[in-house]
């Protein structure tokens, strides 16, 4: 049997970590014996965790990678809390508009001579999420996989220190076609290391989430409802959502409502925003839910405003339950959508988001025709784990 470790960060409320949950209740547990490794064992997904894997101990200088400067001084990490100071100042001198990606780097690998290695060897050790530095430096293994779930010509990132940290690891995972070129054409070196495995979807467990009873009220609401699950990020192009139902609204479509099920750092940017353009009754956050299916049973309409995606698992769970999506025309979005067949693809601006949307509320057949087609496909995938189990043979 061969020893699997399989590392993140915690198993907050997002996609990915999603992603994570349906891989880890569909894995081959006869063949393989699989250690999870969490810096941080907190978030609301943390009840899901199958209890087939091994959960390995918290280990406390990685926990602080998400706990403030502050905190993680407080807590006596204090080589860590002056790295972070540092990557911070390194970051802040980036002419990038979104400097995030790059002062996560900085503080994992400026982190790495003060963080513990594990003892233990195994056969194969994958890292689900970016920055990959845990398992590139600090886990001994003969195979090492690495999993791509972002569109990284959207990202401004060091390369230079990328491109060191991926050659660490034999195998790179992307989570589409298309999120697989868009890394490709960043890292053309690393060609030959790419495999595409999607995001294992289970469509039983959707439609099972989606019909427990829950407060929602959607369920009241007589008008058109859009639904967006979603991170409050600049990559989740909420800010745009909110631009693209005031120009709605102007128009005299009133009857439109935009509820958001998510949560995060631009919360007080989109509660702004949505102030700005008097849009309390119409745009309305939900805040963070550990089942969004239900919200998104009882709206109209499935939208993505994303600027940036690997492969959007809720774009996905929309279609399982067979609602009609509209999604931004972003570099990987014809690997979830087939234009006019099961969703359609707008133009990435509020103007283009608004005319998505417009179609389909003018447009009940059009509606019903995706809809039709999304539940006459199988969006069942678990044969995808089949690539991984060739690669780690």
């Amino acid at each position: 049997m061969k020893s699997v470790l399989i590392s993140s960060f915690d198993l907050e409320v997002g996609g990915v970590e999603r992603s994570m949950i349906s891989m880890l209740k569909n894995f081959d547990y006869q063949n393989y014996d699989v250690d999870v490794m969490l810096y941080s064992h907190t978030g609301d997904f943390m009840s899901l965790l199958p209890t087939n894997p091994n959960l390995l101990r918290e280990l406390l200088p990685y926990k602080t990678f998400r706990l403030s400067i502050g905190e993680t001084l407080k807590k006596g990490q204090i080589s860590l809390g002056l790295v972070r100071m540092f990557a911070k100042y390194k970051a802040s001198k980036s002419k990038s508009l979104e400097n995030g990606y790059k002062q996560m780097q900085y503080m994992w690998k400026y982190s790495l001579p003060f963080l513990p290695r594990l003892e233990k060897e195994y056969d194969v050790a994958i890292s689900y999420l970016w920055p990959h530095y845990f398992i590139a430096n600090k886990v001994t293994a003969k195979t090492k996989i690495a999993w791509i779930h972002t569109d990284f010509s959207t990202v401004d990132t060091d390369v230079n220190m990328d491109l060191e940290m991926w050659d660490q690891y034999h195998h790179l995972v992307a989570v589409s076609e298309e999120c697989k070129n868009s890394f490709i054409n960043k890292y053309p070196n690393l060609a030959k290391k790419v495999v595409v495995i999607e995001n294992i979807t289970s469509p039983d467990m959707v439609i099972n989430l989606a019909n427990h009873k829950i407060d929602n009220p959607m369920e009241l609401d007589k008008r058109f409802k859009v639904i967006t699950v979603a991170r409050l990020s600049h990559a989740k192009g909420v800010d745009n959502a909110v631009k693209a139902l005031k120009r709605l609204k102007d128009k005299g479509y009133n009857d439109i409502v935009w509820y958001v099920v998510g949560y995060g750092g631009d919360e007080k940017i989109v509660r702004d925003l949505i102030k700005e353009n008097e849009l309390e009754d119409q745009f309305i956050l939900l805040g963070k839910k550990i089942n969004p299916y239900p919200f998104i049973k009882a709206a109209d309409l499935y939208v993505q405003p994303s600027r940036y995606e690997g492969k959007a698992v809720t774009v996905g769970e929309a279609q399982i339950l067979n609602k009609p999506v509209v999604i931004t025309n972003y570099t990987t979005a014809k690997s979830q959508v087939k234009d006019g067949l099961n969703g359609t693809i707008c133009e990435m601006s509020t103007e283009g988001i608004a005319n998505g949307i417009e179609l389909m509320f003018n447009n009940l057949p059009l509606r019903e025709m995706l809809s039709n087609n999304c539940r006459n496909f199988n969006f069942s995938n678990k044969n995808e784990l089949k690539k991984l189990y060739k690669i780690i043979s």
